[in-house]
């Protein structure tokens, strides 16, 4: 399916739940599996997205190849080459691997970043990061709210952009869109939603870094603006380390504390769309796994490990080479899923609320950071 075709918006919702990274691996078009990929497990899987995986990895290798010798952050390499190879993912065998890679993958990188972090780094950061990031939702929330009525967009679009912003991006719409009643406009808004925070995470992952270097902030503020502001896991991912180790690291803690709110946001959500209307919503719900993923479990339980014990050098040091290896395969796959043509379809007064939110958290943030 391409764009060019201009699908029905409940169409181009499944396209886009299929596609997000933080969720689970979308369903694998059926096709004919040869015999060698038969006698392994999960053979019709390999099959399907080895293609675009080898597609991000060769990428993420030319990416690493080029920062190694120009000095520059991987990352942005990673994400510029993948954008130019967006071709692969309108469709064809590539597209299942590379959501695979955007997906799978990059969980698996984030989890893995729990091993470089430590209780004592996290207590070293103190309360400012917990504090910033409650403010930050519920006043980007109710900021999205209130705009969305005045601009006549109505409260079903205020709670969808606030909280995608707010929280993290697709997978907070999605899961947000779950929660909501029905109504005629709610996958429409859905579509433009992801559309939009999508594209807006793109471009502030290539932006905030610099922005950070501008105001001369330390590696932890830094991280603290990178990980509180940008919208979805992956662009966080790589913009924090697009500038240092420690940031990154940083950004990462501060990102999954976004997360995590999901889950009350949706709580409280669902809580008061039930009180209001009293009828069973039709069509699929949400779930505690839907809403908090299993990576970020992962990252935690390894947090805790990391924090308890004394891990051999050898192990923590392979498991950074794989979760690094991964990051930038999965930046790769991210680019290459980018289509920023894509934000011609929504309008201007979409754009315009998301990008008031998106200054609003930043904004927020930064003043939070000044203060502190």
């Amino acid at each position: 399916m391409t764009f060019r075709e201009k699908p029905a918006p409940e169409q181009r919702l499944a396209y886009y739940q299929s596609l997000e990274s933080m969720e689970g691996m979308g369903e694998t078009p059926a096709q004919a599996t040869p015999s060698p990929f038969n006698a392994l497990p999960k053979g019709a899987l390999l099959y399907a997205i080895y293609p675009g995986v080898l597609a991000a990895g060769i990428v993420a290798i030319a990416a690493s190849w080029l920062s190694q010798n120009y000095h520059a952050p991987v990352m942005l390499f990673a994400l510029l080459l993948g954008m130019a190879l967006s071709f692969l993912h309108e469709e064809g065998r590539c597209v299942a691997g590379i959501n695979f890679s955007a997906r799978t993958i990059l969980r698996l990188g984030v989890a893995l970043l729990g091993l470089r972090i430590s209780g004592a780094q996290i207590m070293h950061l103190g309360a400012t990061p917990i504090v910033t990031v409650v403010a930050g939702v519920a006043t980007t929330i109710a900021f999205g709210y209130w705009l969305s009525q005045r601009m006549g967009l109505g409260r079903q679009f205020g709670f969808l952009s606030g909280g995608a912003v707010a929280i993290c991006g697709a997978s907070a719409a999605l899961a947000i869109s779950s929660a909501l009643p029905p109504d005629p406009r709610k996958e429409r808004d859905t579509v433009l939603t992801v559309v939009g925070v999508t594209t807006l995470s793109t471009v502030a992952m290539i932006l905030y870094p610099s922005l950070a270097n501008w105001m001369h902030l330390t590696p932890q503020q830094s991280g603290l603006f990178i990980g509180g502001t940008i919208h979805d896991v992956a662009q966080v991912v790589g913009a924090g380390y697009m500038m240092s180790q420690e940031t990154g690291d940083v950004s990462t803690y501060v990102k999954l504390l976004r997360v995590a709110l999901l889950v009350p946001v949706v709580l409280l959500l669902s809580a008061v769309v039930m009180q209001r209307h009293r009828a069973r919503r039709p069509g699929e719900g949400w779930s505690l796994r839907t809403v908090l993923p299993t990576f970020l479990l992962a990252f935690c339980a390894l947090v805790l490990i990391n924090t308890f014990l004394t891990l051999p050098a050898p192990l923590t040091a392979a498991a950074t080479n794989v979760s690094n290896w991964c990051l930038v395969t999965a930046i790769a796959a991210l680019g290459m899923k980018t289509n920023l043509r894509e934000i011609a379809h929504v309008g201007w007064k979409p754009v315009a609320l998301m990008v008031a939110e998106t200054a609003w958290i930043a904004g927020l943030v930064l003043a939070s950071i000044k203060l502190g």
